[in-house]
């Protein structure tokens, strides 16, 4: 019983390390960081409000955004400023921020 006992604590110390290194999985629906990508916006039904579509272009780097106008495609467009250049801004529904200078 002692030996038994002994293997099945020398097994749960071995394994315990193989199990600490699974890595977290990465969830693509979960936009973490703010970007700005060069392209089309992808057309879709977008919930955001006004406000928070304004939030997420400054939070991508953009000053001076203009008013956001949601087109028949549902995605915001408008105007902003980085680094000291205008351009138009557009958020899609995914939360992605596109630019055309």
């Amino acid at each position: 019983m002692k030996t038994t006992s002994t293997l099945i604590g020398v097994a749960l110390l071995v394994s315990a390390p193989a199990l600490a290194q699974a890595g977290a999985k990465d969830n693509a629906a979960i936009k973490s960081a703010h970007t700005v990508n060069e392209g089309a916006a992808s057309r879709g039904a977008n919930s955001f409000t006004q406000t928070e579509a304004r939030k997420h272009i400054l939070k991508s780097g953009f000053t001076h955004v203009s008013q956001l106008k949601k087109d028949k495609d549902g995605i915001w467009r408008g105007t902003a400023q980085k680094d000291g250049t205008e351009m138009h801004v557009a958020l899609d529904f995914k939360g992605n921020v596109t630019t055309e200078e």
